[in-house]
């Protein structure tokens, strides 16, 4: 394992979000924190409860799965992206680095600012809702396992994308809705029967019932499916990655 090879990745795309503080992270913490307002305090004050639980805390693991989500599938998408655009692709391909360590160097520099983003989140949070979170240790380890699956589902579509349109189609017509319908801002107890059963074929709706989960004790899958929906996205996205490498799809082309 070429060690060094990640690092000098993951430093650069790091130093390259600090060059981009505003944009990489007070942007989204800011946007996310008018949700806060407008979900927790104005919708919030005309609904009382959702499974024992105040609205306004009710919403805040929705919230923050849906800012990670989408961060870490651009986070990701652009980083593979870019050097594709410039060329500099090359030089990555005909260093001596595996794709195991070109893919680890931009995939975990994504997660970690997804996770960092996640965090700010979650502690802003507290400004605005009383939030008790029930099991930190599994909190923490499904916002790691999230932005870890999704950074390796966004370096997919940077490697996919052909044009700066095609880098944003996804996140903004797939995910973005995906999560706004998997339960993130209400139980799909709630829903119709009917409705019921047509979203839990909504993957996201395993993470954010999971991630609730964490903080309240109750979800609306069980934690184990949530679990293995994590570890067979993450491992289906690990062999198309293999398998983009392996045939040069759009990185050779």
């Amino acid at each position: 394992m070429n060690i060094g090879a990640i690092r000098a990745i993951y430093v650069f795309e790091m130093a390259r979000t600090f060059r981009t503080l505003l944009q990489s992270i007070v942007s989204p913490v800011l946007s996310t924190s008018l949700y806060f307002v407008v979900f927790g305090a104005a919708i919030g004050s005309r609904i009382d409860q959702v499974e024992g639980v105040s609205y306004g805390a009710f919403i805040v693991p929705g919230l923050i799965m849906l800012t990670v989500l989408v961060q870490s599938v651009n986070n990701a998408a652009f980083g593979i992206y870019f050097p594709k655009f410039i060329g500099t692709i090359y030089e990555l391909l005909s260093a001596p680095a595996s794709f195991v360590e070109i893919t680890a160097g931009y995939v975990l520099a994504a997660a970690t600012k997804s996770l960092v983003i996640g965090l700010i989140i979650l502690a802003t949070s507290f400004f605005f809702v009383d939030l008790t979170i029930l099991h930190p240790v599994w909190m923490l380890a499904f916002l790691v396992l999230t932005c870890l699956s999704f950074s390796l589902f966004g370096f997919i579509i940077g490697i996919w994308a052909q044009n700066f349109e095609q880098l944003q189609l996804v996140p903004l017509l797939v995910v973005t809705p995906l999560v706004f319908l998997g339960g993130s801002f209400y139980s799909i107890a709630m829903l119709p029967p009917f409705w019921q059963t047509v979203t839990l074929f909504n993957p996201v709706v395993y993470l954010v019932s999971g991630f609730r989960w964490a903080f309240f004790g109750a979800s609306d899958v069980p934690v184990l499916a949530s679990l293995a929906a994590i570890v067979v996205f993450t491992v289906a996205c690990i062999a198309v990655i293999a398998l983009i490498f392996r045939t040069g799809w759009r990185i050779r082309k």
